[in-house]
């Protein structure tokens, strides 16, 4: 297992996973940008997330505070992850190829569920607590090549 990635394997696992699942590369690398600063460790706990959502599941503490950490470069939610069926330990979120195919997965969801409507889906992915992710996102879009263009909407129209 590699411990250490280059920036250029970082971006690549990016293009591998956003194209599996018809997602442009520039959104889902300006999405790790914004999330993780390309930081395949980072972590990060979220209280709010834990007494709202994840107490009344009534959890093992472990599986419980877990599911109420985002997880590597693009910071999916442990709790996320397991609605979407991810049944494995969650530090292997870390690990690039495992949480980008994740992350994607979540991310086209969201496109889908969205019709498409980027600025929609991206108030969907960050739960809709901040207002200008979507903005804050397709600005840094333009730094990354597109690779896979699909159905999607870049107006900031909501």
């Amino acid at each position: 297992m590699t411990w250490t990635y280059t920036q250029a394997d970082l971006e690549a696992a990016a293009l591998v996973a956003a194209t599996a699942h018809n997602l442009d590369y520039s959104l889902v690398a300006a999405v790790i940008e914004q999330e993780s600063n390309w930081h395949p460790w980072a972590l990060r706990y979220e209280p709010s997330f834990f007494l709202r959502y994840i107490v009344p599941l009534k959890l093992s503490p472990t599986e419980g505070h877990s599911r109420s950490f985002s997880w590597g470069l693009m910071q999916i939610m442990g709790q996320v992850a397991r609605e979407l069926g991810y049944d494995g330990d969650f530090p292997r979120l870390c690990e690039p190829s495992v949480g980008l195919e994740w992350g994607c997965l979540y991310l086209a969801r969201k496109m889908k569920a969205h019709g498409g409507n980027l600025v929609e889906a991206l108030l969907a992915w960050n739960g809709g607590a901040n207002l200008s992710y979507p903005d804050e996102v397709m600005a840094r879009m333009v730094r990354y090549p597109a690779q896979v263009i699909s159905d999607v909407d870049l107006s900031t129209q909501v």
